[in-house]
């Protein structure tokens, strides 16, 4: 369980760190918090021993969206997002987390012949249509924001961890991003099984073991939680911890096909808990943890 990790998003939450951090575990992974809550948690760290991970931004109130609009087609708005995690990065400088995640690609290029609209976006600046980006523009944007970040990375002491959102064929069928993610290979991924499985459902060309496979070597981390959607692609459970009895054929995610694939590519992955622990009691948590290590093991 040395690979395990939990999120603290919002807050430091004093209980559910007790009640979801056990003994052993890597680290709390953190996102979207008032400074105040940044000194409890760097605290704890301290005390603790564990290691921080940050999802950006880790600081609330920074930007009007979460995400960093690094491969926007307005060069202004581009500027702007890689001036907003320069001035994120220079502040965590000083706690040295183990990596800083980012989404990407973001905005989303979405491919116009699926249904989005059980996809959330929180404004429509964070989504494109392949028709109106092209896969060239996709790579040399790709390719600038790769260089930067592996300067900053180098910079400021952390790896750069890109969290795929959705994505279209430019990603799953193209090779240029295996190619730069060889070429800087500082840089690394990040899994989340819940989104891969959504798409899956909702994208009637995307097969979300595939994409596992083929980019499992460079993940860094995996976020992991379950999601059950109905026979309408209607979600009846979002972030639930995994268990061993969620059926697939009940709308549940394939989480043991995932991980499997997972330990053939990837041997050192973090693991980190993306789910709401409220959704089960102490001993169905206890079973998740050990269910996931003995897969893993």
């Amino acid at each position: 369980m040395n690979r395990f990790m939990i999120g603290q998003y919002g807050a430091f939450d004093e209980n559910k760190y007790i009640q979801d951090f056990k003994a052993g575990f890597y680290g709390v992974e953190a996102c979207l918090m008032p400074e105040d809550e940044i000194d409890k948690l760097l605290a704890r760290s301290q005390a603790d021993g564990f290691r921080i991970g940050v999802h950006f931004p880790l600081r609330a109130g920074v930007s009007k969206l979460r995400d960093a609009l690094f491969l926007s087609k307005d060069r202004t708005v581009r500027m702007q997002a890689y001036d907003l995690v320069e001035r994120e990065l220079a502040f965590l400088a000083a706690m040295r987390p183990e990596y800083v995640l980012f989404h990407y690609p973001k905005p989303v290029i979405l491919d116009d012949r699926v249904d989005w609209s059980e996809w959330r976006f929180a404004d429509r600046s964070e989504y494109e249509f392949e028709s109106s980006y092209s896969l060239d523009e996709l790579n040399e944007m790709s390719e600038a924001l790769f260089v930067w970040l592996s300067s900053k990375g180098d910079e400021y002491h952390f790896t750069p961890v890109l969290e795929f959102d959705a994505l279209n064929l430019y990603v799953y069928e193209d090779s240029f991003l295996e190619q730069l993610l060889e070429q800087h290979n500082t840089i690394r991924l990040c899994l989340d099984t819940a989104r891969l499985y959504l798409q899956e459902r909702l994208d009637p060309f995307f097969d979300s073991k595939a994409v596992i496979r083929r980019y499992a070597k460079f993940a860094a981390t995996i976020h992991l939680s379950n999601m059950q959607i109905n026979e309408n692609n209607r979600i009846i459970h979002s972030r639930y911890p995994v268990l061993p009895t969620q059926d697939p054929h009940e709308g549940w995610a394939p989480i043991e096909a995932y991980l499997q694939i997972i330990k053939q590519e990837n041997k050192s992955a973090k693991i980190m808990f993306e789910h709401r622990s409220d959704l089960v009691n102490e001993d169905e948590l206890w079973q998740c943890y050990q269910w996931v290590d003995g897969l893993l093991s």
